[in-house]
């Protein structure tokens, strides 16, 4: 990896970071529930766009120097599981079973299944 390259990730998981914390206060501030919509929607659509970018890097239309930047860096900063995890744990110390087991599946499930179908949507173009 060149130093370019190398300053150019570490920029944009800057601005991916940035983004989330835009992004989840946007969803915050119109979804008030118990449920972490917000962490869930920003993990659902960075694993869809990651699956997208994968897809372009995979039938060579994505140099892999911008695959690495933006899949490695601004979706990087954007996803987090550690966040996911900390507000699943959250749920069972406030005894939310249900909304922490959702939470959880749908974390995993749904995150996977999204980075599939953008996957397949990138391989397809």
């Amino acid at each position: 990896m060149t130093p370019l390259i190398f300053l150019l990730l570490a920029l944009a998981g800057g601005v991916g970071a940035a983004v989330r914390f835009l992004v989840d206060g946007l969803i915050r501030s119109h979804l008030k529930t118990a449920f972490p919509w917000a962490t869930t929607i920003i993990n659902a659509s960075g694993s869809l766009v990651l699956g997208f970018l994968t897809g372009l890097a995979t039938v060579h239309l994505l140099p892999t120097d911008l695959s690495i930047v933006i899949g490695t860096g601004f979706l990087g900063g954007y996803t987090t599981f550690s966040t996911a995890s900390y507000e699943t744990v959250q749920l069972i110390k406030q005894k939310r079973y249900g909304f922490a087991f959702v939470s959880g599946v749908v974390m995993l499930v749904i995150c996977v299944a999204l980075a599939v179908l953008g996957l397949w949507i990138g391989t397809s173009i």
